[in-house]
């Protein structure tokens, strides 16, 4: 039986700058980091809520930016989503798409990490 979503890993040709990138722009909580692995590969842990985790690992199958980023994305719960995209847009940060409705779910805004993964930003309805 699946009890449910766990941890999510991306995996990346450049941890230390991805993770950087979560850390100190998206300003998401750092849980842990580490070597792995017999060439001491970068590893970062970060919380996200409800016991489920988002880990950026290098990846020596992983090279360049992502050739398929809308394959798979995530989103991050925010609780002002027009306040929390002005202060991404200040840091650079890649706006795919702005904000936009989506009925009896909320709001939503998708971006891009320096790697070229897409996730998205996400004010629920209350």
């Amino acid at each position: 039986m699946i009890l449910g979503l766990e941890t999510i890993l991306i995996g990346s040709p450049d941890a230390k700058k991805l993770g950087k990138f979560y850390k100190d722009t998206l300003k998401l909580k750092v849980i842990e980091e580490m070597e792995f692995g017999e060439n001491n590969e970068y590893g970062i842990g970060f919380d996200l809520k409800n016991n489920v985790s988002l880990y950026i690992i290098d990846h020596s199958k992983v090279k360049g930016k992502s050739v398929s980023p809308d394959r798979v994305m995530f989103n991050l719960e925010v609780d002002d989503i027009e306040k929390e995209l002005k202060r991404l847009k200040k840091e650079k940060v890649k706006i795919v798409a702005d904000i936009y409705h989506v009925e009896n779910y909320g709001l939503i805004a998708t971006l891009a990490d320096p790697d070229g993964n897409y996730f998205q930003l996400v004010k629920t309805r209350e």
